[in-house]
């Protein structure tokens, strides 16, 4: 019964493991479309997946080298596991929200649970039995203290802005302690002993006998990093990593003799052996990249470089070799555990050697879409993990259950102790599945060269023949404001060009040349290395983010040595789609089930604070029957929600970026400095714009990011209605936003181009074409009707006109211009002028049963969608 127990709470814990992983895969494949993504990757693996593994199972090792059950137990282990699951949440929530209250949250809550750790293992130590490999706990102990400190450093960090040159040196630090500490320190002590365990080999008396060598060694050349960091000393850095890789290779030492006497290789061995020599190796190169840079912000990006082979190579084929060995050991029963082993290890060579050639060839100068293939290639071997392991676990509990129980029933780790020995595969069984691997690897490569031949050095430019001449030219590109600098890129013709980008600007970028080869869009600050391939003529470049081309983001690439012949523009990179617009058919209708803009108005709150979050969104709508376009959008609607007050209310607005390119807001409600509230905000930031309403109005509020008229012509525009004192009651009261749309690509965003022709596709109120021609305002005959309208342009003016209707109440920009017929009583007006970004209201009584429809009275942009019905019942 308490083998049964045991059991089921290793299949638990691991589940939550599991979970992480799961996590750590759904961030992998959707980092383009997440904020923060290659922090979200990182810490999603290492924090929560690497660590969670760390907590169970170096618990359950310090109980069988101690011989002893640590204070608490299984519900003190549960306990730091739920609380470590929280923290580490609530860090990723934090840091995606922004939200520092969350961070510092989670921060403490993950520290105090490595805390709790350290000291468990401490009394642990104290009441064991004398046994050989007993202090190996020590380890334990050491790393979680490390956590601990790491924790506290990536806090202090994330206080700082990104150009604070105090940040270079707490990331280096930070990635130390955390890597080197907390991961490297518990893998230092467990492969002392688990190693051998794992290849079944023979363990000799001096085995292990370094463990209090290789401890200190390590925790020395931890300390001497901080101090490289804070004495600004990146040499000493270097040191302080060199001594902890000659911790490491005390552990080698022994385990390449261990190799030597092992029964087997399962896919245990091999991942685990595979993950100790990609940590030599990202060891080795902080070293190097770290002691040789000029400058924490090159130490920095050098660091980046670790990232693939420190997580993939090594910490996630740690965490799989080790529960390869470990689930098949939760069985208990020698059936039970050898058909979850024989899951375990099916293709272990294949899949292992599948993924390290591929972290090679990775790390290799290939073109962008090879890594992309690669990534995806050894991605789904990790995934195939999982499945083995479910499968395992499942045909392993049913083998158990028809498996007679022996006199002794308790699964646990015998470290030290092999299991019996199974008959090793053929070597024809391995090299079939080497040159199988292989063979993936050659596919995923050719795969993406043909995809993208011209960034592996394939001419596709066509015209002048220019032959290779094997030479690189490599030129540094940054940003100033909206430009490339520099913007014309002299190439010798032939030679290779790599475009070493750098976002020096204040906004998301990237760089798109003409034969197709593109960068990734970058934050503020990122930069990559664009290889475009062999140039044999002239071609141009651009930046691919909406409206930012037609600014100015343009270079020229041009050859030198080419004949003038044949140079030619390939391509805008953001020409119209002529066809999107000219398809358009006004006479259609939407689909059944079609949900309008609500325009009527709820009266203004009674409050007079108003707090409000704005998310911004980028998201494929329709715009009119059949016509789909991608907005940016307020809050998830085009235009953005109606905020409501009177004179003198505060409104205090949360912008949050949830796009993927730079957005801001500016409401013409307020009066202050623009230069705080109004700014440009990245993806994954958020900003707090408050403002005092003095006067009232309809005021337009919208994004004023450059381009400004891309950004309010794709949907970002909404509207604040401050009310007139005086303002009598009526029966109904609508809201009217006019806006434009220029037809870009079918399903993509605004055309700059177009908006720059002040020629819109489609005129509409409150951002669908006709919307309320074909489900009608309705109001009753006699009631009095209130419009409020808003010409958010970005380029047109509106005429605003009831046709059947007269107006006896006219209210623009701010005063009336005739109010209950005027002076005699019985003035009357029929049309409300705005230019854009001018607003106001209108009002009228209809007097009869039937359908008025109301337009803009600029008659081609009522033909574009510019209409709608009011349906009076009697």
């Amino acid at each position: 019964m308490r083998s049964v127990e045991r059991r089921t709470w290793y299949i638990i814990t691991n589940s939550v493991l599991g979970l992480w992983m799961l996590a750590a895969i759904a961030a992998v494949t959707a980092h383009r479309f997440l904020p923060h993504s290659t922090w979200l990757m990182v810490h999603v693996t290492m924090l929560g997946a690497v660590s969670t593994a760390i907590l169970i199972w170096s618990q359950h090792f310090a109980d069988t080298l101690t011989r002893r059950q640590a204070p608490g137990g299984r519900v003190s282990l549960g306990i730091r596991l739920g609380l470590h699951t929280l923290g580490a949440a609530l860090v990723i929530a934090g840091i995606l929200s922004d939200v520092m209250s969350v961070i510092l949250a989670g921060a403490l809550i993950v520290a105090a649970a490595a805390l709790t750790h350290a000291t468990t293992m401490i009394l642990q130590l104290r009441g064991a039995l004398a046994s050989r490999f007993g202090p190996l706990v020590q380890f334990y102990t050491v790393s979680a203290l490390w956590l601990v400190v790491g924790v506290g450093i990536g806090f202090w960090m994330s206080q700082l802005s990104a150009d604070d040159p105090l940040r270079g040196r707490l990331f280096v630090a930070h990635v130390a302690v955390n890597l080197l500490g907390w991961v490297g320190t518990t893998v230092l002590g467990t492969v002392i002993l688990f190693w051998p365990t794992v290849l079944h080999a023979r363990m000799r008396p001096t085995d292990g006998s370094r463990s209090p060598l290789v401890l200190t060694v390590s925790m020395f050349g931890i300390v001497v990093v901080l101090a490289g960091a804070a004495a600004d000393a990146p040499p000493l850095v270097a040191a302080g990593a060199v001594l902890w890789l000659a911790a490491l290779g005390l552990v080698l030492v022994e385990g390449i003799r261990q190799i030597m006497d092992a029964a087997r290789l399962s896919y245990a061995g091999l991942s685990i052996g595979a993950a100790l020599c990609w940590l030599a190796v990202s060891v080795g190169f902080l070293a190097v990249g770290v002691g040789t840079s000029d400058g924490w912000s090159m130490a920095v990006d050098r660091l980046a470089w670790i990232v693939q082979p420190f997580i993939a190579g090594f910490a996630v084929q740690i965490v799989l070799g080790a529960l390869s060995y470990l689930l098949p050991v939760i069985m208990g029963r020698p059936n039970a555990r050898k058909v979850c082993e024989t899951e375990l290890d099916r293709a272990a060579v294949f899949r292992m050697a599948t993924i390290n050639i591929g972290i090679v060839a990775y790390l290799l100068p290939v073109p962008s879409v090879v890594k992309v293939l690669l990534s995806i290639v050894v991605l789904c071997v990790f995934i195939a993990f999982l499945v083995l392991a479910v499968r395992a676990v499942v045909v392993g509990l049913r083998k158990r259950k028809a498996e007679p129980a022996p006199a002794v029933n308790a699964p646990g780790v015998q470290l030290g102790v092999g299991a019996p020995q199974q008959k090793a595969k053929p070597r024809r069984a391995v090299s079939g599945q080497l040159v199988t691997a292989a063979s993936v690897i050659l596919l995923a490569v050719a795969g993406g060269i043909a995809i993208d031949p011209s960034a592996a050095g394939i001419n596709t430019l066509g015209g002048t023949e220019v032959a290779e001449t094997g030479h690189t030219t490599t030129i540094d590109v940054s940003v100033d404001g909206m430009r490339f600098v520099p913007d014309v890129l002299e190439v010798p013709a032939g030679d290779r060009l790599v475009v070493e980008l750098s976002n020096t600007g204040t906004d998301v970028h990237d760089i798109t040349f003409a034969n197709g080869v593109s960068s990734e869009r970058l934050a503020p600050g990122d930069g990559e290395t664009v290889d475009v391939g062999v140039i044999s003529e002239d071609m141009q470049g651009w930046c691919s983010v909406t409206g930012h081309r037609a600014m100015g983001m343009e270079l020229s690439v041009v050859t030198v040595g080419a004949a003038a012949e044949g140079a030619h523009d390939h391509g805008h990179g953001q020409a119209s789609d002529a066809g999107a617009a000219a398809d358009l058919d006004f006479t259609l209708s939407p689909d059944a089930g079609f949900v309008p803009y609500d325009a009527e108005l709820d009266p203004a709150p009674a409050a007079d604070v108003h707090e409000i979050t704005m998310p911004v969104t980028e998201t494929e709508v329709e715009v009119a029957p059949g016509v789909t376009q991608t907005l940016w959008m307020f809050d998830g609607t085009a235009p953005g929600p109606v905020l409501r007050g009177s004179v003198g209310d505060v409104f205090d607005v949360t912008l949050v970026n949830n796009g993927t390119m730079g957005h801001s807001i500016d409401f013409h409600a307020g009066t202050l400095a623009p230069d705080g509230p109004m700014r440009t905000i990245m993806p994954g930031e958020s900003l707090e714009y408050t403002f005092t309403a003095t006067r009232a109005g309809i005021w337009m509020y919208h994004c004023s990011t450059m381009p400004m008229s891309s950004h309010i012509a794709n949907g970002m525009f909404g509207a604040v209605i401050i009310d007139p004192p005086d303002l009598a009651p009526v029966d109904h009261e609508f809201v009217m936003v006019q806006s434009e749309f220029y037809l870009g690509e079918e399903g993509g965003p605004v055309d700059p181009d177009a908006v720059a022709t002040q020629l819109p596709d489609i005129v509409a109120f409150n951002g669908y074409a006709n919307q309320y021609r074909d489900v009608p305002l309705e109001v009753k005959a006699g009631d009095t009707v209130r419009f409020w309208v808003l010409d958010a342009g970005p380029n047109v003016s509106t005429s605003f006109h009831v046709v059947g209707g007269q107006f006896h109440t006219v209210w623009k920009e701010g005063d009336y211009s005739l109010k209950d017929g005027g002076s005699t009583g019985v003035g009357g007006s029929q049309a409300l002028a705005l230019a854009p970004a001018q607003g106001g209201f209108v009002e009228l009584t209809f007097p009869e049963a039937g359908n008025y429809s109301f337009v803009s009275h600029i008659m081609s942009d009522a033909e574009k969608g510019a209409t709608g019905i009011v349906h009076v019942t009697e």
